[in-house]
């Protein structure tokens, strides 16, 4: 790999969103990386600069390390694609979809592939009655955010007013979903269509069974098991039912799939597909790929390496 033909690099990183202190550590460890491997690669913040800069200083391709709404929702991916340089990740509708946990889980379920049944709610009434409807414990959170920010476990009836305040404090589209008890893993994903590729399963065991946005990134208490350690078998199933959630969404570049197994029954319920993935200390596509031997630095480029256009 000749990182010379990679031309000057932007580390997309920060933004506007509300993971904005993750994107600014993951961009920071994808900018030493690339930097590492002799790339001519430069931080670039949308929140402090105009997107038009990079066309006007020459940036050849972007590295995208946005995290959340104007990062990985399609509006990001919208601009470079008007100003014809290519960056990593899913393109547009795929970021879009994905960023939208409703529009994700219908064409999920559209595929037959297996989701949580929820409820979208519009108000702390509806919340209670979605309570009723689909049993304690219950997930409430905002539709289009990450990193678990505004999301409760409600177990009561007396939490959901305050659970659905906070979900709509992050976005007015609120959601409700069943909670599957049982063992929480992710599966990242490299690659496009039928050369696409599940990395190994990671099992997550947080405190308490508690993985919140202190222990995702700031705690060392939380246990990510590679090997996953899952029943004979189980593991591949999750990888070939991740990666047909992948394509269903017409993802390329990279992604990773959150899933729930199902302790009774060990059917695993597909939750959410990140289209721009955390590159911290703590992230998880760095842990499963090392499992299999590339190296962070490795990984930074060979996903620079697959920056494209839709329409190119």
């Amino acid at each position: 790999m000749n990182v010379k033909e990679f031309g000057k690099v932007a580390v997309l990183m920060g933004g506007r969103s509300a993971e904005r202190e993750v994107s600014l550590m993951s961009g920071t460890g994808v900018l030493k990386a690339l930097q590492s491997k002799g790339v001519d690669a430069h931080a670039f913040d949308p929140a402090e600069r105009d997107l038009g800069d990079l066309k006007r200083e020459g940036f050849a391709r972007c590295f995208i390390a946005l995290h959340g709404r104007f990062g990985e929702d399609g509006t990001v991916q919208g601009a470079l694609e008007l100003l014809g340089i290519p960056y990593t990740g899913p393109g547009v509708m795929a970021s879009a979809v994905a960023m939208d946990k409703l529009m994700t889980k219908r064409i999920w379920l559209a595929e037959g592939l297996p989701t949580p049944a929820w409820r979208q709610v519009r108000s702390a009434a509806e919340t209670r009655a979605a309570f009723a409807a689909l049993g304690s414990p219950m997930i409430v959170k905002p539709v289009r955010e990450g990193s678990t920010i505004g999301l409760t476990k409600v177990t009561t009836l007396e939490q959901c007013d305050a659970a659905y305040v906070l979900a709509a404090g992050q976005d007015p589209m609120v959601m409700c979903e069943q909670f599957i008890a049982g063992d929480e893993v992710t599966c990242p994903v490299l690659g496009t269509g039928e050369q696409a590729r599940a990395l190994p399963v990671i099992r997550i065991v947080a405190p308490d069974g508690n993985y919140d946005y202190q222990n995702k990134y700031f705690t060392d208490d939380t246990k990510y098991l590679v090997p996953c350690g899952l029943p004979e078998g189980e593991e591949a199933a999750i990888q070939t039912l991740v990666l047909k959630a992948y394509r269903t969404l017409d993802c390329r570049g990279w992604a990773r799939a959150d899933v729930m197994i199902d302790a009774a029954t060990r059917k695993p319920y597909l939750l959410e597909i990140n289209t721009s993935p955390g590159m911290t200390g703590h992230s998880l596509v760095p842990m499963s790929a090392r499992a299999t031997g590339l190296a962070y630095e490795d990984l930074c480029l060979t996903l620079l390496a697959s920056a494209a256009r839709d329409n190119a």
